[in-house]
């Protein structure tokens, strides 16, 4: 009994161990980061059957992962938005550029049908 515990405990301390590295590391590079995890993990989850002992063992280990990983995520997102706030990449600004490059297609459009009646004008 005595060794389940401690290796439930070892595990605990390896996974917290490893939660603090990973939130390091997804500052650094949220996305590949992200997508990593997603594929070792769609790998390992596949090839690794797991016991029920182990289920019972590791079940509090992955809420708690899953939790941190729930918790670095929801801040990369928030720093990557308030990234792109403070640089002016908000969707009505996005949407005000759009506008301005249509007006001045429309303008560009008006004078270069000006220009050319212009032409047809003189040449008649």
């Amino acid at each position: 009994m005595a060794d389940i515990h401690n290796t439930a405990a070892s595990a605990h301390a390896k996974a917290d161990d490893a939660a603090h590295r990973a939130a390091a590391a997804v500052e650094s590079n949220p996305l590949g980061i992200l997508f990593g995890g997603l594929a070792i993990g769609a790998i390992a989850g596949t090839l690794i059957p797991r016991s029920a002992k182990e289920k019972e063992l590791l079940a509090p280990v992955g809420r708690t992962l899953a939790e941190r990983t729930r918790s670095a995520v929801k801040a990369a997102r928030e720093a990557g938005y308030g990234e792109l706030d403070q640089r002016g990449l908000t969707k009505d600004a996005a949407r005000d550029q759009v506008k301005s490059l249509f007006q001045n297609i429309v303008q560009a459009a008006q004078s270069a049908g000006s220009a050319a009646a212009r032409s047809a004008t003189n040449k008649g």
